[in-house]
């Protein structure tokens, strides 16, 4: 027999209590909706990482994007492109070969992240412990 927890009625305060799909697709419409995030001309015909085959169907991709790196950078404070491109990444695979992981396209998350934080949503700080002391983390 499974039991089912009892689930509070009450009104979500943060981003941890909304479900991951219904807060991007939101977040996203506000995005769009917004009018201050500045599409690029490419995005129609760029792939989103070297081991997908072609350019995403959803027109709102972009957004669709640009809101789920938001999340991210929000619930893990300190995260950069590197880690967000591993995120992102897929398998590679090569017809009889074996796959491969390869990481997701970093221009488009750079370029994201030079939107959010030009809107005033995410913020570059430097690390203090590497040993590239201008290397740029986002929080």
């Amino acid at each position: 027999m499974v039991r089912v927890a009892k689930v509070s009625t009450g009104v979500a305060t943060t981003v941890r209590d909304v479900s991951p799909e219904s807060f991007i697709a939101a977040y996203a419409k506000h995005l769009k909706d917004q009018g201050q995030m500045q599409v690029p001309t490419w995005v129609d015909i760029v792939k989103t990482g070297s081991a997908k085959e072609l350019a995403p169907y959803d027109e709102d991709w972009y957004f669709i994007r640009a809101a789920s790196i938001a999340r991210k950078v929000y619930l893990n404070k300190g995260v950069g492109c590197g880690q967000l491109q591993r995120w992102y990444g897929g398998s590679f695979r090569k017809r009889c070969q074996r796959s491969h992981f390869r990481k997701a396209s970093g221009q488009i998350i750079r370029t994201i992240l030079k939107d959010l934080t030009r809107m005033g949503l995410v913020e570059t700080i430097v690390d203090a412990s590497s040993e590239n002391k201008e290397a740029p983390v986002t929080r």
